[in-house]
Order: structure tokens, then sequence, then C-alpha cells
């Protein structure tokens, strides 16, 4: 039996239920909520625009394959796959971006390849940084994150350099 999709109903109405025993305008509370579910949007709409359109600028102008050709030097010798580089950048600032450039990667490596289990686990040890802080940030009206990106900048390296290690180890 499948108790799962029992969940959301119950779980409504047990809300309903409450609020109905505490008399308690439900459809007014719900129609709050909605107004600021509405409201929270547009105050996210200007961060979620301004970063979808720098993340496409930046593919489609070539910079960021200029980018991977001058750091290879760099990154291969210390064994972090320069053809992974693209998704490292773009991981912190976009998820649809970096799902594109997953994409291209499982193309042109296959997703069972060294790079294609690398980028799978890279994927999902790091967030989108950029985005989560313009958008929880943004929705609440805090301008100064401190200590914020610095610290969830150094999270995505140690997710993206374990990506690459833990797979190496798993057997890659």
């Amino acid at each position: 039996m499948n108790v799962g999709i029992y969940v959301i109903p119950f779980v409504l109405f047990a809300i309903i239920l409450t609020a109905l025993i505490k008399r308690l305008p439900v459809f007014e509370l719900f129609l709050s909520g909605a107004r600021q579910g509405i409201s929270a949007i547009f105050k996210m709409a200007p961060s979620i625009i301004a970063l979808v359109c720098a993340v496409t600028m930046l593919r489609s102008s070539g910079l960021l394959d200029a980018i991977i050709g001058l750091i290879s030097p760099i990154l291969e010798p210390i064994g972090f796959p320069p053809e992974l580089f693209p998704l490292s950048v773009l991981r912190p600032i976009s998820g649809s971006g970096a799902l594109a450039v997953l994409n291209d990667i499982y193309k042109s490596f296959g997703a069972d390849s060294f790079i294609g289990r690398a980028a799978s686990v890279m994927m999902g040890s790091t967030e989108t940084t950029f985005y989560a802080i313009a958008v929880y940030y943004g929705s609440v009206g805090i301008s100064k994150t401190r200590h914020t990106v610095p610290c969830a900048l150094a999270a995505d390296f140690t997710g993206m350099v374990m990506a690459v290690l833990s797979t190496r180890l798993m057997g890659g």
C-alpha cells in the first residue's frame, strides 16, 4: 500500500479542520497567504531575470570556452578534469545553466564515464549559491550578506573537489 499519496490530502484536511475548530476564517487566510506569495514573486523576479540573463550571455559569448582553454594547464596536473570547469563555474550561479552544461557533458562523454559520474556527484553536492542568496535574501529585503557568500562558496568548492575525489576513489 502506498501511503505517500494520502499525506498531502491528510495534511490539508488537518489544517482546514484545525482552522474550523479554532473558528478561523479559512478562505480569508488562504487568500492572504496567496497575496503574500505573489508579492514575494514580484520581489524575487528581478534577481532571477538578471541571473538567467548573465548565464545565457556567459555561455553564448564563448567566454567560458576561452577560460577553459586558459585554465586547463592548471587543472589537469592537479587531477581536476577541465571538462568539469564550466559546471563548477555555473553551478553556484544557475541551476538551469548547470543542467544545460551537465546535459552537454552527458552527450559528449556519456553518463557512465568518469567525467559524467563526477559531474553527477558535483550537481548533487553543490548548491546554486547566488540564486539561493538572491531569492531568499531578496524576498525578505536583506542587502548585506556578510559571511554568507564566502562560506557558501567555500562549501561549493569543497563539494566540487570532493565530487572528483570520491568519484575517482569509487572506481571512476
